[in-house]
């Protein structure tokens, strides 16, 4: 498990540019989330570590934890923009909103979300 958020932030930019280009390089991530290359370097340390990255080369990839991991910190994303969109939420705002509340929100208060979603 990841104790913050960035980390859940990095996983989940590598799952959605890896889906987008196949192969991610720490510059990529980095323009993505708006950090320096050396915050990268540090971050991919971390979660190397963790196991939930392996670096081939000057490639990054997620190992199936990370894959794991990442995907269901991305489905949460989604279904909350989606909620909150539904709600009458501007879609950048319910996208900027989604990306802090998805690491905030308790597995019951998002439980309770989901199920909503699934009925409506």
């Amino acid at each position: 498990m990841i104790e913050n958020e960035s980390g859940e932030d990095y996983l989940e930019t590598i799952l959605r540019l890896s889906g987008e280009k196949g192969d991610i390089h720490s510059v990529e991530v980095a323009r993505e989330l708006h950090v320096s290359k050396p915050a990268v370097t540090k971050a991919m340390r971390l979660l190397t570590a963790k196991g939930y990255v392996k670096i081939v080369g000057n490639h990054i990839h997620l190992t199936e934890e990370g894959e794991t991991y990442a995907r269901k910190v991305y489905e949460k994303h989604r279904i909350l923009t989606e909620f909150l969109m539904r709600l009458g939420v501007d879609a950048k705002s319910a996208e900027t909103d989604a990306c802090r509340m998805e690491h905030l929100v308790s597995a019951a208060t998002f439980e309770a979300i989901q199920a909503f979603m699934q009925k409506n």
